[in-house]
């Protein structure tokens, strides 16, 4: 038996959720509360498997009261209920931890798939949750500036969590590490991690890329594919590259993340996915957005927790660890000059890290056993 917490000051969407959720599992109990304060009360007095909590209410609304939850009982699930016109307000909540969010009238599907999901959360062995490892990112991502510190405390936090991520910044600044990180220090750790680059695979093919297809499809689907979203399942799926796909492929990504389920192109058949998703983009979405080329209501799905990646230009600081982080890969490591290394630090990197990796790779093969400011200056493109 599962205990539901109702905390919702309109009697109509009370009846509603209860005669839903009852409807497909007879085995929920419910409690109801008709404002803020009430549920707060309620929280005190008893635990819940599942807190659903309405935003704009009476007393107290619903970021006071996830505030409360959050503090009094973290493990708690909550799905917050957004009326029109409080989207950002729900947004603000999933980044406070809410589990998702509903909007009114409530779409029948994604309330259930998502009641389903926040359950089997919670289900899960509370010494599962004890054994996750302490994060440990410097493995994979090198960099001590200010800016990296804040980003390895940011991914520390919100790993072990379900929330979606938003990696956001230039190319080659390191965002598919980020993604690996956060997966290595998530409850999906031992799930599959799965990488699809959006802007790589042609718009016609994308998908079938990420739903998969059945045979016959199109022309050359000569048997059935599972697609990304299914082999992420139990894991997590990194899209790389988001602000590149197509509005029609975003209208399906975001069906999948409403309701956990995805259709293989040519099928009707719905498959159910358990996947945490992490995008990322050297694009300005918001920008996207204005010029329609992005979806808003998606932004907001994968925007829960967004991370900014800086350029190198503005870590500099970091130059000399990554200089020799990429030099001790390379067999046998070469003795570098201070000078050398100065000229580096001192180079536009345009290009970012993955430029500075290149560099390294190239002045390693062209020097004999040291590294000099002579052999930047030959061969290293100011």
């Amino acid at each position: 038996m599962s205990n539901v917490l109702l905390i919702e000051d309109e009697d109509s969407i009370r009846r509603v959720l209860k005669k839903v959720l009852h409807e497909d599992n007879q085995t929920y109990k419910f409690t109801e509360a008709v404002d803020g304060q009430e549920g707060i009360s309620m929280v005190k007095k008893q635990e819940f498997d599942l807190i659903l909590c309405d935003i704009k209410m009476p007393k107290k609304d619903g970021i006071e009261v996830l505030d409360f939850i959050r503090n009094h009982s973290p493990a708690t699930p909550v799905v917050m209920i957004s009326g029109h016109g409080n989207l950002e307000t729900a947004v603000k909540a999933m980044r406070m931890g809410a589990f998702d969010y509903i909007s009114k009238p409530p779409d029948l599907n994604h309330l259930l798939s998502t009641v389903r999901s926040a359950l089997q959360l919670k289900a899960q062995p509370a010494r599962v949750q004890k054994t996750v490892k302490k994060p440990n990112v410097s493995q994979q991502m090198v960099g001590e500036s200010d800016a990296m510190q804040r980003i390895h405390k940011l991914i520390s936090k919100v790993a072990p969590t379900q929330a979606r991520v938003l990696v956001q910044g230039p190319n080659g600044s390191g965002k598919e590490l980020i993604a690996d990180a956060i997966h290595k220090n998530s409850l999906r750790s031992k799930g599959p991690f799965v990488e699809v680059n959006c802007a790589a695979i042609p718009s016609e093919l994308i998908e079938s890329e990420l739903f998969g297809h059945v045979k016959g499809a199109f022309t050359s689907a000569h048997k059935d594919r599972k697609g990304k979203f299914e082999a992420a399942h139990g894991g997590t799926l990194f899209l790389d590259e988001i602000g590149d796909m197509s509005l029609p492929a975003q209208a399906k990504v975001l069906r999948a993340l409403q309701e956990h389920k995805v259709q293989r192109v040519g099928s009707d058949k719905d498959i159910s996915v358990d996947v945490r998703v992490v995008a990322a983009t050297n694009k300005n979405l918001n920008e996207e957005i204005n010029a329609r080329r992005f979806r808003e209501d998606l932004f907001h799905r994968l925007a829960v927790i967004e991370i900014q990646v800086p350029p190198l230009n503005d870590r500099r600081s970091d130059i000399p660890l990554l200089i020799n982080h990429f030099n001790a890969a390379l067999m046998p490591p070469k003795s570098i000059e201070q000078n050398a290394v100065k000229l580096l630090k001192e180079m536009n990197w345009t290009g970012n890290v993955r430029q500075l990796r290149n560099v390294v790779e190239r002045l390693h093969i062209l020097s004999d056993n040291l590294i000099t400011a002579d052999a930047v200056k030959q061969f290293v493109n100011h």
